[in-house]
């Protein structure tokens, strides 16, 4: 790596949410007003204790803290990174309601789940032999989740991944400045240390999907979307247009054929993917970069923090411009656009056009979902391409089966994907155990789990 990249990738791609000092820590604890109606416990989707926890950094438990945390939420440390807490916990702090600054939840759970890190071990263990098997399906978030969950109550997990590395966006898809691969990495192999068995490289077909239901006692599903929707544009297989997973993890991976000499980038896409996308070409040295969606500001999904961090990095936003075809002979000149208003909710595009000219195309218009692998399990889907299951116990349509994270919600940040596997974990244990009671040692994370009429299903 030249001594130009090592430069830009120290520079600009460090973590937004740097570590709190200790004593930074406590006296931000002791900010917090310890409500008992907590509205940041509600508004977090796996229930942490949030008061509880920040009581303990205060008292300088940052290790009985990270407990805390890792209770009720197992990805507590990269949720600490990635969650929006601005409109999740930091949302809700009671501070808003005085116009002064929330509490730094993220910030303060990132001391304790950083605390449990440096300690080097979980600090509790796996349960005590059940006998019986779950096969996990994806390790990311939600696979992870419910592996650690369902290793607590002393199932056997073995967990197939068909990428090389576990984590799933944790690892590949989660933009730079927000959390490195490593950190995920270090929290899928802290997870391990609970037992489960995890077997990379490991795609299911319709032959091991038949023989996981025969020899395990249960399935998780927990895979995600699926490939990268497109355009349907002309133009759209030039060199230069990419994908903004894609260009995300060649981010991430440090890949040298990453271009850092581009001219002029468009992303197209309202969401908080188009967003990092954007800020990320911005920081790996594009001069210019312009973010086209085709609908106004107040129907783009991207968060408005988001949104305002893409601007601070230098993206200019254009509303109203649906893209038309991708110019260019051997590889990308521009994007032809089309102006669009909406006429009684109906988007429409004006006859008129126009170019914005670039040499990179990232498109960022979201995932289509893998239908044929909950089929292979027998799991029914909704008409959106969804899986189907139960608000309850994430059971699908064949009761050995469960399901959660993007696959079941379409799309949504890690925290849910984490709360879906702890709610899975404890179906899956009174599906193998009916009438199952929690024991003393996962009373309290079984006390978490949000009632499911609470749920974001």
């Amino acid at each position: 790596m030249s001594d130009t990249r090592r430069a830009v990738w120290r520079d600009n791609f460090a973590e937004l949410k740097k570590p709190l000092a200790p004593e930074e820590a406590r006296v931000e604890a002791s900010r917090c007003l310890y409500c008992h109606d907590a509205p940041c416990v509600k508004a977090c989707p796996t229930r942490i204790d949030v008061p509880r926890f920040i009581r303990q950094i205060a008292a300088d438990d940052a290790l009985g803290a990270g407990q805390t945390i890792l209770e009720a939420n197992a990805l507590g440390a990269s949720c600490a990174r990635v969650c929006p807490v601005e409109v999740l916990c930091e949302g809700a702090c009671v501070y808003h309601d005085w116009h002064d600054k929330p509490i730094q939840i993220a910030r303060l759970q990132r001391r304790g789940t950083d605390a449990v890190s440096f300690a080097g071990e979980l600090p509790f263990a796996a349960g005590a032999d059940t006998g019986r098997r779950v096969a996990v399906i994806g390790a990311g978030p939600a696979g992870m989740s419910c592996a650690a969950y369902l290793r607590r109550l002393g199932h056997a997990v073995t967990i197939f991944e068909k990428r090389p590395k576990p984590g799933g966006l944790n690892t590949y898809g989660v933009a730079e400045y927000k959390m490195t691969a490593k950190t995920s990495l270090e929290e899928m192999r802290a997870l391990q240390k609970l037992g489960a068995v995890l077997k990379t490289g490991r795609a299911v077909d319709a032959a091991l999907a038949a023989k996981l239901l025969r020899d395990f006692d249960a399935v998780f599903l927990g895979v995600g979307l699926s490939s990268a929707k497109e355009l349907g544009v002309p133009g759209e297989r030039l060199p230069g247009v990419v994908d903004a997973l894609a260009f995300i993890e060649r981010v991430k991976a440090r890949d040298p054929r990453l271009p850092l000499s581009s001219r002029s980038t468009v992303v197209i896409g309202g969401g908080n993917t188009a967003i990092d996308a954007a800020a990320q070409s911005r920081r790996a040295g594009a001069e210019t970069v312009t973010l086209a969606y085709r609908r106004g500001r107040e129907a783009m999904s991207a968060y408005d923090f988001e949104v305002a961090l893409a601007r601070a990095d230098g993206a200019q936003v254009l509303l109203h411009a649906l893209p038309k075809r991708i110019l260019g002979r051997d590889k990308v000149s521009g994007v032809e656009f089309a102006p669009t208003k909406t006429v009684r909710g109906r988007l429409v595009a004006q006859s008129k056009t126009f170019v914005v000219a670039c040499d990179r195309v990232i498109v960022a218009i979201g995932q289509d979902k893998d239908r044929a692998l909950p089929r292979l399990f027998g799991a029914a889907l909704r008409e959106d391409g969804t899986v189907r299951v139960d608000a309850d116990t994430l059971a699908t349509s064949n009761p050995k089966v469960f399901a959660g994270g993007d696959m079941v919600n379409g799309g949504r940040e890690v925290v849910f994907a984490a709360a879906d596997g702890k709610r899975a974990a404890w179906g899956i244990h009174r599906f193998l155990n009916p009438g199952a009671a929690p024991g003393p040692d996962d009373a309290y994370w079984v006390a978490t789990i949000p009632k499911a009429q609470e749920a974001s299903r």
